[in-house]
């Protein structure tokens, strides 16, 4: 049985933290590999030493302001196990616990938390009463009176929401699931029927709060629909949710967006493969319902990973129609949404390096063709990755919007909970008067970086705008000489943000702590710079983005004593594919480490489980376009790979499958490239054991040290 979002990644920097078991891996080696420097003890012990140091600071996860703005709910790291906390938003200091649990001692995995509409209660899921087995929905008060128990499930459950009118919670859940809903998770072996059997459909489902016994919920949504998000109608009597024919793990790039009135049927209002416009085949994501009920705003853009939401914000007719997009052209990328009245729509973006809050102003009717919008001065602009811990960029609000609540951090500094209240614009009043947001807790105000200060740096490069984040090394000298890792994101259609902590297998904080400067750029495909620049690598993969990335190179290079000769190349999931990529097209990185890689396009089509996603960014399918996508396949150009390469990857990952991790490294072992390929057992695309995650540092560490060591 599977206790869902309590075991799903919920942090980087500290999972990794974790008692570690040995877990075996499968290693395969290059001759060559074997012929490599080996590493001295003191070497490894220094290696060890500095994993060691990075993983400090008490974790903070999911952080919620009640509507009415008195109490402030979050997930704070503790000995026994994460616990939820509820203080006055006044005063944290007077915090107490809330949770399921029967005994003081006894520690749960709570997480999920949602308050009521009037603030007297909140809900959130516990496995107390069937631990490590299955997660419930229980109601508590903040006043530390015993929670209640509300569902009876068998599945996978997350998200849930209260109805407007506080008398019902909705969620996303699974029953009977076997496996975290996503493509991340670690997918089953194929055995039997494929495509035909065991396919788990993810639907929504309602409990009442009221309920005098623990139930099974109503599943509201059809059986045949597998649902990502929802949102309530105003009315509390009808869902908006964005859904797609199972597989669910597949079909997101192609969902619709849906409303369903309860006891009804559901109805499409928005397709993006029959719309006319910028939005035809993109993805939808995040629907809200405006507060009179006759539109529903939403982001649409090119997305390659679901969750991973970014693109403009689009508004549509509650009884469907044409879409209409609010912020045409806008130089930064959407990626959440709340209305403020039935006039205004604040968003959450990411715009270069900063994450920030504009309040839009509608203009015309929004339901109706005459519909525009004007984005006012930002509320605040942090140089960071800010959050409330549901979904990309959320934030927490009170009901009116007079204060926004939400969970910050930097590489520099460590994560805190911060506020901020909305000023009030005048006509005089200045573009830089901003109000910035307010650090209300003070947890890890004793915690320092165990590895180097990070700048964000800009470079342009064939007329685009490009911008990164640049790590220095622990204790930087600039009359040293020093080596660079470059690490390229995931995605393609994402960014690097400024955050704390260790990262994950592949964390840019451990390589600087062990020496190195490491840049991560945010090249074109990547969120930050608006919808153009997301979608300028569409049927490019491995081109443009390179070049963009080695003028960022350059830029580095220009700037900090960096060995030309000492510069290596790593990243994971598309990054993985990009190291792959770049490997063959410039002898300029002298080592790389690929994670979770793709080295032929025009096979992993055929292997991957999520295929859908790549026609908007191909245009065509394999089948009828072979050459854009033998264009950029690694594979394709291999005779002229020379750089050492260590290849990661998990044996059950279903997004990179593992096969293409094995053709990269078979033929650089043919053609006498050192190399090594390490397969970890029971693994996804997003590793969760952490003795694994901790096994792909070490060796990457090592791997780097081998070929441009940092102490040279």
């Amino acid at each position: 049985m599977w206790l869902p979002a309590l075991y799903r990644l919920r942090n980087t920097a500290f999972l990794v933290a974790a008692n570690l078991l040995f877990c075996p891996v499968l290693s395969l080696a290059g001759a060559y590999a074997q012929d490599t420097p080996a590493l001295s003890a003191s070497q490894r012990t220094h290696i060890e030493d500095v994993l060691q140091s990075l993983h400090r600071g008490t974790f903070i996860g999911q952080v919620a302001i009640s509507p009415d703005g008195k109490n402030l709910a979050w997930i704070q790291g503790a000995p026994g196990g994460d616990e939820i906390r509820v203080a006055p938003f006044g005063d944290l200091a007077k915090s107490r616990r809330v949770t399921a649990a029967s005994a003081p001692e006894q520690h749960c995995f709570e997480d999920e938390i949602t308050w009521a509409p009037d603030g007297q209660s909140l809900a959130f899921l516990s496995d107390c009463a069937r631990p490590r087995q299955q997660a419930d929905l229980y109601l508590a008060r903040p006043d530390g009176s015993p929670a209640r128990r509300l569902t009876e499930l068998d599945g996978d459950v997350n998200a849930p929401a209260f109805s407007p009118d506080g008398a019902r919670v909705a969620f996303l859940y699974v029953q009977g699931a076997t496996r975290p809903a996503g493509a991340l998770a670690a997918h089953d072996l194929p055995s039997g029927v494929i495509g035909q059997q065991d396919i788990e459909v993810q639907r929504i489902a309602i409990v009442k709060v009221d309920a005098v016994e623990p139930a099974a919920p109503d599943l509201v949504s059809p059986a045949n629909l597998h649902a990502y998000e929802f949102d309530w109608s105003p009315d509390s009597k009808s869902l908006a949710y964005i859904a797609a024919d199972p597989p669910g793990e597949n079909n997101w790039w192609v969902a619709q967006l849906y409303t369903q009135k309860l006891g009804s049927v559901p109805k499409v209002i928005l397709d993006p493969a029959k719309v006319s416009g910028a939005l035809h085949g993109l993805q939808i994501a995040v629907p809200r319902w405006s507060p009179d009920g006759g539109a529903i705003a939403l982001i649409g853009g090119l997305m390659s990973d679901q969750g991973v939401t970014g693109g403009d914000v689009w508004i549509v007719s509650s009884g469907g129609g044409q879409p209409h997009d609010l912020t045409p052209g806008r130089p930064s990328t959407p990626e959440w949404l709340t209305w403020d009245g039935s006039r205004h729509i604040y968003i959450s973006e990411l715009a270069g390096g900063n994450c920030r809050l504009v309040r839009l102003r509608l203009r015309g009717d929004p339901a109706g063709k005459n519909i525009a919008a004007t984005a006012g001065s930002p509320v605040f602009s942090f140089p960071g990755n800010v959050g409330d811990g549901r979904m990309a960029l959320s934030l927490s609000a009170t009901t009116g919007h007079s204060l926004f609540v939400f969970r910050a951090s930097t590489f520099d500094r460590p994560v805190e909970i911060y506020a901020v209240r909305p000023a009030v614009k005048t006509a005089s009043a200045r573009a830089n008067s901003l109000p910035l947001p307010r650090q209300i807790s003070h947890i890890n105000d004793e915690i320092t970086p165990a590895w180097g200060r990070s700048v964000s740096l800009d470079w342009t490069d064939e007329g685009f705008h490009v911008q990164g984040w640049l790590m220095r090394p622990k204790d930087y000298k600039q009359n040293h000489r020093y080596p660079l890792i470059v690490e390229v994101h995931g995605g393609p259609a994402a960014a690097v943000e400024a955050r704390w902590g260790a990262g994950g297998p592949l964390s840019p904080a451990a390589f600087s702590a062990l020496g190195y400067f490491v840049l991560q750029p945010n090249p074109r495909g990547s969120f930050g710079q608006g919808e153009a620049f997301t979608r300028a690598n569409r049927k490019d993969f491995g081109y443009g983005d390179l070049r963009d990335i080695l003028a960022g190179v350059d830029a580095v290079e220009a700037k900090y004593p960096i060995d030309p000769h000492r510069v290596g190349l790593t990243g994971w999931s598309y990054g993985g594919f990009m190291t792959m990529f770049a490997v063959t097209q410039t002898h300029r990185f002298k080592a790389a480490v690929a994670g979770a890689g793709i080295s032929d396009w025009l096979s992993y089509y055929g292997e991957n489980s999520i295929d859908q996603w790549m026609i908007p960014f191909f245009g065509a399918s394999v089948y009828d376009d072979p050459a854009v996508y033998a264009k950029s396949s690694a594979i394709n150009f291999i005779k002229q790979a020379r750089t050492p390469t260590l290849v990661v990857v998990g044996d059950r990952d279903g997004e990179c499958p593992a096969p293409q991790s094995f053709e990269f490294w078979h033929a650089l072992r043919d053609l006498n490239v050192p190399t090594q390929l390490v397969v970890y057992p029971n693994e996804g695309h997003g590793f969760v054991n952490p003795a694994h995650r901790r096994d792909v540092l070490e060796r990457a560490a090592e791997w780097f040290a081998r070929f441009m060591p940092p102490g040279s």
